[in-house]
């Protein structure tokens, strides 16, 4: 089905459905107007420097909430969130080694985890729909593609490693409003980092992304790349913490939050 396609429903509705296992694929076109988040749950004596990190590159990695060590609730997204349950599909990391991809956490969650949620593309995708463009991988029912780029973010002593884009072709026309846009909601991303000419941040070929699914660019279109909360994913296979989880790319945590309220 593709995401025009799917009905409208609540953001708590979306997560009961998650929680039933109803629901375990992309989350693009879900709870029309409702924040998403990318999820990046590590243990409390590696939580301080990610949060470090975080602040060091608000574009890939906009901080939207953090939990308390031990603890699944995330109440200022969200009064009935359990970080455990409520993402469609996870990965577990070892030594930045995926071990695993379930679609509940609670078997591995642990007294000393720490969650962070941290701003999505897709939530600036409603008022780009509500301007009128176009984004083709709504339309086609596919996952956003993500590749990893030659922009680097700004280290700390354990984090390091390379900035990952999302990508949404447009025509030149629809790009500067998209850009202006996007630009209106820096908690989720913001304006894209680059337009166009791929191979100047390190993509050799758009039709093979690393996250995701390959969207079409046609002759008259613009690639577009926003910073990706799948950053934080790359740069963990570098720093290899013992223990990390994180959301599968493209589905993410839907949050009772309003998009209108994160235009600046």
């Amino acid at each position: 089905m593709a995401d025009s396609d799917r009905p409208a429903i609540s953001a708590a509705e979306a997560r009961r459905r998650i929680r039933r296992g109803e629901i375990t694929g992309q989350t693009s076109g879900l709870a029309p107007g409702r924040v998403q988040g990318n999820v990046a749950i590590l243990p409390a004596d590696w939580a301080d420097e990610f949060l470090r990190f975080c602040l060091q590159n608000p574009k890939p990695c906009p901080v939207l909430a953090v939990g308390r060590p031990g603890r699944p609730e995330l109440p200022s997204l969200g009064a009935d969130i359990d970080i455990r349950r409520d993402v469609p599909r996870y990965r577990v990391f070892e030594h930045g080694r995926e071990i695993a991809a379930p679609t509940d956490i609670a078997e591995y969650w642990r007294d000393d985890l720490v969650a962070f949620v941290l701003g999505c593309s897709f939530s600036f995708e409603w008022p780009l729909l509500d301007a009128g463009l176009r984004l083709k991988h709504m339309e086609a029912g596919t996952v956003v593609p993500m590749y990893r780029t030659n922009i680097a973010t700004a280290a700390t002593e354990r984090f390091r490693g390379p900035m990952v884009v999302s990508m949404r072709p447009f025509r030149p026309d629809d790009a500067i409003r998209a850009v202006q846009i996007s630009g209106r909601y820096p908690s989720v991303h913001g304006a894209p980092v680059h337009l166009g000419l791929p191979q100047m941040i390190g993509i050799a070929d758009l039709g093979r992304p690393d996250f995701g699914d390959p969207t079409p660019v046609e002759a008259d279109e613009l690639p577009v790349f926003w910073a990706c909360g799948v950053t934080p994913q790359a740069v963990i296979e570098q720093a290899k913490p013992p223990f990390f989880i994180s959301h599968f790319p493209g589905s993410m945590l839907i949050t009772d939050l309003v998009n209108a309220a994160l235009a600046a």
